[in-house]
């Protein structure tokens, strides 16, 4: 930014205030040498819209199985998926899965991110992230990048990571048996 006293300096445009109540991080807009205010601010625009519509379609690639509900069969796609219920099947999704306190899942889970807050009969492979909460239970194998366990939690099975993935698997991917 520059100084008030420097020479043939351009004053940097100010972001627009936040509009009252709205109190979420706004993208900062880098000044361009002869760039108007108003073009900066048409930027700035332009940014907080895409971060909307970012928000929005983030949001909307959450799927949920309801409490008292019980499916059975296999989940696959790029989203992300919530489970209160009861399922039976495989889950392979490229977001997150989370088992909510009071669901049970029965099968393999393959996916960026895993939550456990109900119970997991099955393994977790490829995950990035496996968060195990006080009310989590799992029995079977863990195969993941990172894992964060809370006290009160239980688990039964081996735990592999922190582990490089083995030579020509794709993305970080641990498969079992490797």
């Amino acid at each position: 930014m520059a100084l008030w006293n420097e020479k043939n300096a351009t004053p940097e445009p100010m972001p627009a205030p936040p509009p009252s109540g709205d109190l979420r991080p706004r993208p900062a807009v880098a000044a361009v040498p002869g760039a108007t205010a108003a073009s900066a601010a048409a930027a700035a625009a332009a940014a907080e819209a895409s971060h909307r519509a970012k928000e929005r379609t983030e949001a909307l690639k959450e799927s949920a199985l309801a409490a008292e509900l019980t499916i059975e069969g296999k989940i696959s796609g790029n989203g992300s998926i919530r489970i209160a219920g009861r399922f039976k099947g495989d889950l392979s999704v490229k977001g997150s899965v989370t088992i909510e306190a009071g669901a049970h899942v029965e099968g393999e889970i393959n996916a960026g991110t895993v939550v456990i807050a109900g119970e997991l009969a099955g393994n977790i492979l490829n995950a990035r992230q496996v968060d195990v909460l006080a009310t989590g239970v799992i029995t079977g194998d863990v195969k993941a990048g990172s894992i964060t366990v809370a006290a009160g939690s239980r688990m039964r099975g081996h735990v592999e990571f922190g582990w490089e993935p083995p030579a020509g698997m794709p993305n970080g991917s641990l498969t079992a048996g490797h």
